[in-house]
């Protein structure tokens, strides 16, 4: 079932696979991915035999809402690296307790792709409200990632990541960092959660191939894990 609702002033698409939800999923949801989070749940309930709730809440301006910090490569809009901790609050403090209380407290996993796959995997540092982060294609990039993922604690418990083979070819200089960042932040993951509280997965092709694809399978290995 796929309602469209607002919770707290904000678009969500709300979806219920199955009778008595066992897991609550949530995900950033851009313009570019509108199109294809229908079939991102399919190919979630296809992948599981969990019934879950996923609530996608809209992203009007992608770069602002995201951004954890100000990065000129990101964008040189002042506003960019300034709202990201809001955009959390209202994860924590308006989506998941709408949800806790239709469907009871159940175990929340984060994720997004590309920015939203960024945020989702700050968030896993900044809040221990998540059972796991599903970050797919995450623009680790940003510059001061590793300084940050030093100087703080991953909260949750689990944490997926994926990476386009291609990604690190890309021609700017910043954004061909991505690959030795996600290393990096695996290992790094490895010694902190432990090496089988997380996996980096590696998919064929760029950062727009496949998008709901690997989405879906980022979402059902944390499934898989709580």
């Amino acid at each position: 079932m796929k309602q469209t609702i607002e919770i707290s002033g904000r678009e969500c698409l709300l979806y219920e696979e199955g009778e008595e939800p066992k897991v609550l999923l949530i995900q950033t949801l851009g313009t570019q991915e509108r199109g294809s989070i229908d079939s991102e749940v399919v190919m979630i309930s296809e992948a599981i035999g969990t019934s879950f709730v996923m609530a996608a809440f809209v992203i009007d301006e992608w770069e602002v809402e995201l951004t954890p910090w100000h990065d000129p490569a990101v964008s040189k809009r002042q506003a960019v690296g300034e709202h990201a901790g809001e955009t959390l609050c209202y994860v924590t403090d308006e989506l998941i307790p709408y949800l806790h209380k239709k469907y009871g407290e159940l175990p929340i996993v984060l994720g997004g792709y590309s920015l939203g796959g960024l945020f989702s995997l700050w968030s896993g540092y900044e809040s221990d409200r998540f059972a796991a982060i599903a970050a797919m294609s995450p623009s680790v990039w940003i510059a001061g990632w590793q300084d940050y993922a030093r100087q703080h604690s991953v909260k949750a418990p689990y944490v997926y990541l994926s990476l386009g083979d291609r990604e690190e070819h890309a021609r700017n200089k910043a954004i061909a960092q991505v690959g030795n960042n996600i290393r990096w932040e695996h290992e790094h993951l490895k010694q902190t959660l432990g090496a089988d509280r997380t996996t980096l997965e590696w998919n064929p092709g760029n950062h727009f191939m496949d998008a709901a694809r690997r989405t879906a399978m980022g979402f059902a290995w944390c499934i898989s894990k709580i």
